[in-house]
């Protein structure tokens, strides 16, 4: 399913441990509990040392991943 092969990508992503993680959409097209799974993982990458871009439509992400700053693309 769209979550598992999420999940699995958010898993590679942690094992590969890069600076930057760039997750474009990450929540589309998961059900509620798929997306908390995939948010857990999500600030489960964050660090100090590696920087997390995370693009979606929706503003339903932010209910479960802990951002440091949002920035909301108006009329672009």
């Amino acid at each position: 399913s769209g979550g598992e092969k999420k999940r699995a990508e958010i898993l590679q992503m942690k094992l590969l441990e890069p600076k930057l993680c760039v997750l474009d959409e990450t929540d589309s097209g998961l059900d509620i509990d798929a997306l908390k799974i995939v948010s857990d993982g999500v600030n489960a990458l964050r660090s100090p040392d590696r920087a997390v871009i995370v693009i979606t439509h929706y503003q339903r992400l932010l209910d479960y991943i802990v951002p440091d700053s949002v920035h909301v693309l108006y009329k672009g």
